[in-house]
């Protein structure tokens, strides 16, 4: 089977040029209209297929996704693997000012299953990490061992960085060079484009 590209990925998913404000607080060039991904299952197939392969060597007894992309992604992914099944929720604070201020928390009737377990947490599009982040943090407190990370496509470094200095591995079906700007050091702001505030949809 030929290999899925990043090319093949996003012309899956609308994509657009401007300025926007990302749920981890950095600000981007572009954003990815990930909301009908799932919808039909057959155009990424080769991409979940690419990330089963992954992650199989890693034996995970379980996969955990934040909602909701990750989260479909990893219902595929556990069936597949013969793996438990896990989600978390976003918590966003009031006052959204700062970097990664999002929280994930697996459900209460959830979190009593994953101690000891070793999991993979997976989403459909990284770029800095917030949602795999948070539900990595999450994890870590009820007692699991997150052994990989994984995405359908991981954008740039930031998120991949984190986990890198958690000795945790990123696994991905495709990856794609990405530009994120902390908003004080934004030129999209420094040249005074409107921002455009994607923080409730986006990663």
């Amino acid at each position: 089977m030929t290999r899925p590209s990043t090319t093949d990925f996003l012309d899956l998913v609308g994509g657009r040029q401007g300025h926007f404000g990302l749920e981890s607080g950095h600000h981007s060039r572009l954003w990815l209209d990930l909301g009908s991904l799932f919808a039909d299952p057959r155009p990424i197939e080769p991409f979940v297929t690419g990330l089963t392969e992954a992650i199989r060597p890693y034996d995970v007894s379980g996969v955990c996704g934040p909602l909701l992309g990750g989260a479909f992604l990893a219902q595929l992914l556990a069936q597949r693997l013969a793996a438990e099944f896990y989600f978390a929720e976003r918590e966003m604070p009031g006052d959204s000012r700062g970097l990664y201020r999002a929280r994930y928390r697996v459900p209460k009737a959830l979190a009593a299953r994953v101690a000891g377990k070793r999991l993979a947490i997976v989403d459909d599009v990284m770029s800095a990490g917030s949602a795999l982040r948070g539900t990595y943090l999450d994890l870590q407190a009820h007692g699991a061992t997150c052994v990989v990370a994984g995405a359908l496509l991981v954008l740039g470094s930031a998120g991949a960085g984190f986990f890198a200095g958690e000795g945790v591995p990123v696994e991905a079906a495709a990856r794609r060079d990405f530009e994120l700007w902390e908003p004080a050091r934004c030129p999209l702001c420094a040249a005074g484009m409107p921002l455009e505030d994607m923080a409730a949809a986006t990663r």
